[in-house]
């Protein structure tokens, strides 16, 4: 069929304009993809040709208050495989496989993976004698470089609060876990593009991105605190071979921990040697049970605050009080007779405090022990804290009342009991704990943040509180704290003995035992708790916490440069308790006036003369009876 000349310049004047669209939009979406995807595509495209090489930062260090390193880095080597290096994979794979004890397959599989540059199994972090047989092996593509792992360097000290890191400097537990996103930095890197082999391409450079080095972590522990504790922990699991000890030191005014441990410990550098029980548990924040009658406090304080108990009022303890025709016994079963409230407190005496909750009645007793922060959590920066375990209300009949008064049928952690109790001594605030205390630049050093101290609610009136105080200031001069007595200073506290619980059911001849004690009395600088589970000897606070509590606060006392206090609360002694004396004034007197006035003192004479010119120690100074008293001689001063 023959086609006419319009026909033929329509069908050309058709494809060419369909070229034209076609074109254009070629063209459009040339442009397209030059002007608006360029970028993105060539970003693209060097992400495929780019190779890094990554550089660890620096973890940042944990030290205590005073600046004292607890938690630092230390340079490890670790075995690096470059691919596209490696001559002969095979022979390669089979004597690192040797020397680091791997399996060859593993090996070779690592060392072949189409990367710049691969770990091989087994070669991270490996002692400096393995690191020496890598090198000496001579292998084209392997390399040892520096890597970095975490140095402890007191061992197990403090080894629950701070806690550890896992292979790649991760936290895994403790402060280490709890602030890792501050400690671990930013990784740096060298970022290079690269043909497939792994060789830099012509005419490119590299770029280097420095590593920031994570923030320097300031607690509020005191390494000297620390120390104490430590000392007396290790001490209790000598003497009494216990389940477990726990102890912790606190700045009852602040909330800031100035201790924290337990029994049995681990080394953080070796964690993997331990059973993982051991180091997942950190006592003094995980572990509930019945109080005892620290918690005493708690029923003390809120029955003063309430006006329901005068100190000095009389109370007869037959040795039990009958409630809902049940005998709820006192310690002491044939009871301690006559006393005053104050002497309830002294002699931890139960039927007087089962008494001071019956006039709380339920509804107030269990305000103020919420209101105490007891059934909660303190909230401190530590992971693995529980909340303890308290009576529902509707469940709490006059014998749950009577329980509660004196610390059994209720559960608490010992964190909780410090909280509680600071906020019964220092004027009724209480206060959040808390351990991190300062952060520092890793570079400049700088102070870049700071935990204050939190008042979560004010509990008891300050009158309340120094109520309290002189009262366990009583117990430790006159009752069952007896044994946490320091001559010169004023020492408050309470015991507590506590029977366990095991599946609902009291666990014959199992206690935890406790004391609580702070110092001074008049100013509470340092409160400390202690307890023994399941010690190996006569289960009683006052015999076995008490004493470690002493020493723990004779040691603070000393670092800390508390002076010796007036108005000492005067102990009342007991057959084969200490005694002391102050030491009178001698220097002037002539030795015939000592022997007329002081013929029983036992007095060392040094120098001639026959005057005192000076005497050790000095006048006023209470020393125990028997200490000697030097005294030297020599001429009357005449002016």
């Amino acid at each position: 069929m023959r086609v006419s000349n319009v026909t033929v310049r329509r069908r050309i004047y058709i494809a060419l304009l369909l070229g034209i669209v076609l074109f254009s939009a070629l063209v459009t979406r040339l442009g397209y993809i030059q002007l608006v995807e360029g970028q993105w595509l060539q970003d693209e495209a060097k992400q495929l040709w780019t190779r890094n090489i990554p550089f660890e930062a620096k973890r940042g260090n944990i030290l205590d208050r005073n600046g004292n390193p607890l938690v630092t880095n230390t340079s490890v080597p670790s075995v690096l495989a470059i691919p596209a290096q490696i001559k002969d994979a095979h022979d390669t794979a089979k004597k690192l496989a040797v020397v680091l004890g791997q399996k060859e397959e593993d090996v070779y599989k690592a060392i072949t993976k189409r990367q710049l540059i691969n770990r091989v199994p087994g070669g991270r972090k490996i002692s400096a004698e393995k690191a020496r047989e890598v090198r000496e092996l001579n292998l084209p593509g392997i390399q040892v470089a520096e890597d970095s792992e975490r140095y402890y360097p007191n061992g197990a000290f403090a080894s629950h609060l701070l806690g550890f890191t896992g292979i790649d400097n991760q936290g895994l537990t403790g402060l280490e876990k709890v602030y890792d996103k501050y400690l671990k930095g930013t990784p740096g890197y060298v970022s290079f593009p690269a043909d497939a082999a792994g060789r830099l391409m012509p005419g490119e450079s590299e770029n280097y991105v420095a590593p920031i080095n994570g923030m320097d972590m300031y607690l509020t522990i005191d390494s000297n605190i620390q120390a104490f504790l430590e000392r007396e922990m290790d001490q209790a699991m000598v003497a009494y071979q216990p389940d477990d000890v726990l102890a912790i030191a606190m700045n009852p005014k602040t909330g800031e921990i100035l201790g924290m441990g337990s029994r049995p410990t681990f080394d953080p550098a070796h964690f993997r040697d331990y059973p993982s029980q051991v180091y997942n548990r950190n006592l003094p924040i995980w572990k509930t049970y019945e109080p005892g009658s620290t918690f005493k406090i708690v029923t003390l304080a809120a029955a003063l605050n309430e006006n329901l108990v005068n100190l000095n009022e009389p109370f007869f303890d037959p040795g039990y009080i009958t409630v809902a025709g049940q005998r709820l016994r006192c310690w002491k079963r044939q009871g301690h007779g006559q006393e005053t409230m104050l002497e309830v407190v002294e002699n931890s005496c139960n039927p007087g405090f089962v008494t001071m909750g019956q006039r709380l009645q339920k509804e107030r007793l269990f305000s103020y022990i919420k209101k105490f922060g007891f059934g909660q959590k303190t909230g401190i920066d530590l992971i693995g804290e529980e909340n303890g375990l308290l009576f529902n209300l509707n469940r709490v009949g006059p014998v749950e009342l009577g329980t509660t008064s004196f610390g059994q049928g209720v559960s608490v952690t010992p964190i909780q009991q410090m909280a509680a109790v600071a906020a019964a001594i220092n004027g009724g605030k209480l206060l959040k704990p808390y351990v991190a205390k300062e952060w520092h630049d890793g570079v400049t050093h700088d102070i870049v943040g700071r935990t204050e101290p939190t008042v979560v609610r004010q509990v008891i009136s300050e009158e309340t509180s120094a109520k309290v105080r002189n009262a366990l200031e009583s117990v430790v001069a006159k009752g069952s704290g007896r044994n946490a007595y320091i001559e010169g200073y004023r020492v408050g506290g309470k015991t507590g003995t506590a029977q366990k619980v095991r599946n609902g059911r009291y666990v014959d001849g199992e206690y935890i035992v406790s004391f609580i004690g702070f110092a001074p009395a008049d100013d509470p600088q340092i409160l400390v708790y202690f307890a023994v589970d399941n010690p190996k000897a006569l289960a009683f606070g006052g015999l076995i916490a008490a004493p470690s509590v002493k020493n723990i606060l004779e040691s603070a006392i000393q670092y800390l440069n508390i002076p010796k206090r007036t108005g000492q609360i005067e102990p009342e002694y007991r057959y084969g308790d200490k005694k002391y004396l102050e030491v009178p004034e001698l220097t002037g007197l002539s030795m015939k006036e000592i022997v007329a006035s002081f013929e029983t003192l036992p007095i060392v004479v040094s120098g001639k003369g026959d005057t005192v010119i000076q005497q050790s120690p000095a006048p006023g100074v209470r020393v125990e009876e028997g200490s000697k008293i030097r005294i030297y001689l020599g001429d009357k001063r005449t002016n």
